[in-house]
């Protein structure tokens, strides 16, 4: 496992400790696994969507738990005595193991809607900046007497320079 020392950049920063944590942790989240199959894809400026292939789970097998800068999506199967079915498998290839994917979430970014349908697990993200962090344009009000067309005049010369 790879780490990176962070600490010259720690004497300098100030809050960015998570981001550290998220670099030297990319090898946690990539034993994950690559089941079920996921993509990622932007939808608009500010908004994702999440799309899990979860074919042979029944919505009520499916969790999706939002944390501050986390999404834990996981499935679980019920277990084989639970199963109503009396079937008797020769060969089973369709893998109905249970399954956990976290994704880090970057600040403001939570989720708007999930839906699942034709075997897709749909989770729709958006990105919603407070209105105090959105940058906003500060008027320069001119104070009385002070600029064009007032009486004020800037500090008088004491000396001159030849």
């Amino acid at each position: 496992m790879r780490t990176y020392d962070f600490t010259p950049l720690w004497r300098s920063t100030v809050g960015f400790d998570r981001l550290f944590d998220l670099i030297n942790n990319t090898q946690i989240q990539d034993a994950q696994g690559d089941y079920p199959p996921y993509d990622i894809v932007r939808t608009g400026e500010e908004s994702y969507r999440i799309t899990l292939a979860v074919a042979g789970f029944a919505p009520e097998d499916l969790s999706i738990i939002a944390q501050q800068n986390l999404l834990t999506v996981a499935g679980r199967q019920p277990k084989a005595a639970d199963k109503p079915t009396g079937e008797d498998f020769i060969y089973q290839g369709i893998v109905t193991r249970g399954f956990e994917h976290r994704f880090s979430l970057a600040d403001h970014v939570e989720v708007a809607q999930a839906g699942y349908e034709n075997g897709l697990l749909r989770i729709d993200l958006v990105r919603r900046i407070p209105e105090t962090m959105k940058p906003r344009r500060i008027e320069i009000a001119a104070a009385p007497g002070f600029g064009r067309g007032g009486t004020k005049q800037g500090p008088k010369e004491t000396a001159k320079v030849a």
